[in-house]
């Protein structure tokens, strides 16, 4: 989930940021965390998560209006919360858009990758897949830049400049209709225009990987048959479970995979389920929706949240932010899961998957080795 705020240099870091997978208490085992108070945690959900190159295909670095925040130093609890959630990869991506758009980007790009430079001690970016690898071994945590749009590809030959800034993930849209194609809240969705597919093309050509998590249908489907490769859904969920025009139907799951592609699977509220409870194990229902329908190599995790989820938000900035999505957006009280809003949640969703039945193996591909693998192919 993302949110583009109006052009100004709060807006950009105001950005859209997630919710939290949610999970109900876990108490298999003997292995408690100070993050994940009152949590304990079997000796093979906390082995799969040490051994897994662990990756969330949309992590917003953190959830804040506050633009000074980019020129903060984590204090040493902070860092020690990235350090104990058993996530490497964190792909940081956040809303942009308006007639500025490609000002804001440039200011987002430099300000959370000076962020992670000031805060080498727990972060590194992660260009290439050789460095997510090299983070795993380091015991850091990689940064994967994105934005969600790509209104700021205002020429085909902006999309190479931009990679050479450091973008390596762009969703074509966001809710809202651009020139690329239509957002999933449009009322019509005409698909990707001409110059949607020259910017698939020069994506591809950049070694950029294309993301339609926000996309309407027509433009999703559309995406998928103008690239030449495989591409990402970062963050949805199924609609065969839940309906809401912000996830994805089966048609296009079906399509993502029959090209390569993987889909996260996010963590909000109302992607998962229409009423409550709604908790980690509604969660997993779209994982074995994705799992069942188009196998496990094509499923992982996008949770769509910071460490801590949206609703410990400053109250102001809690509803500002609900305030600017549609109706269709359909919030509840909570955006975050009941019980799954802290920093070892990905502890509580490999439990699950244990639960169900999961194989070791398929366990490690959904937390992270779909994604790597997906990365590989298209960074190259």
């Amino acid at each position: 989930m993302a949110r583009s705020f109006p052009a100004t240099r709060r807006a950009v870091m105001a950005g859209a940021i997630g919710a939290a997978v949610a999970a109900p208490m876990i108490a298999t085992g003997a292995f408690a965390f100070s993050g994940a108070p009152g949590r304990t945690y079997s000796r093979r959900a906390v082995d799969l998560v040490a051994e897994t190159l662990v990756i969330d295909m949309l992590a917003p670095l953190k959830i804040t209006m506050n633009p000074a925040y980019v020129a903060h130093r984590l204090t040493d609890a902070e860092a020690a919360e990235f350090h104990a959630s058993g996530i490497t990869g964190f792909h940081t991506a956040y809303g942009i858009g308006g007639p500025d758009a490609q000002a804001q980007a440039l200011e987002y790009l430099a300000g959370w990758q000076g962020f992670v430079g000031r805060n080498s001690h727990v972060f590194t970016l992660a260009g290439r897949v050789e460095d997510l690898d090299r983070a795993k071994a380091e015991g850091k945590c990689a940064v994967i830049m994105g934005i969600q749009n790509a209104e700021q590809f205002e020429t085909v030959e902006d999309v190479a400049r931009f990679r050479g800034l450091g973008l390596r993930c762009a969703q074509l849209t966001y809710n809202s209709q651009n020139l690329i194609g239509s957002g999933s809240t449009e009322r019509v969705d005409g698909g990707v225009s001409d110059f949607g597919a020259a910017i698939i093309a020069a994506m591809e050509e950049a070694n950029m990987l294309v993301d339609v998590s926000h996309c309407g249908d027509r433009t999703t489907l559309d995406a998928i048959a103008i690239a030449k490769g495989p591409i990402a859904i970062t963050h949805s969920n199924a609609r065969a479970l839940v309906d809401h025009p912000r996830v994805k139907t089966d048609e296009a799951i079906q399509a993502l995979a029959a090209k390569g592609g993987v889909m996260g699977i996010t963590g909000v509220r109302m992607f998962i389920r229409a009423t409550d409870p709604t908790n980690v194990s509604h969660m997993v229902d779209h994982i074995d929706h994705v799992a069942k329908l188009v196998g496990i190599e094509h499923v992982g995790i996008g949770s769509d949240a910071d460490l801590h989820g949206y609703d410990d938000m400053v109250p102001e900035e809690y509803e500002a932010l609900k305030a600017g999505y549609k109706g269709s957006y359909g919030f509840r009280d909570k955006i975050d899961i009941d019980g799954f809003d802290h920093p070892r949640k990905i502890f509580d969703l490999t439990e699950e998957l244990i639960r169900r039945g999961y194989s070791n193996d398929n366990i490690r591909a959904v937390l992270g080795g779909n994604f790597r693998r997906l990365l590989a192919q298209v960074w190259g």
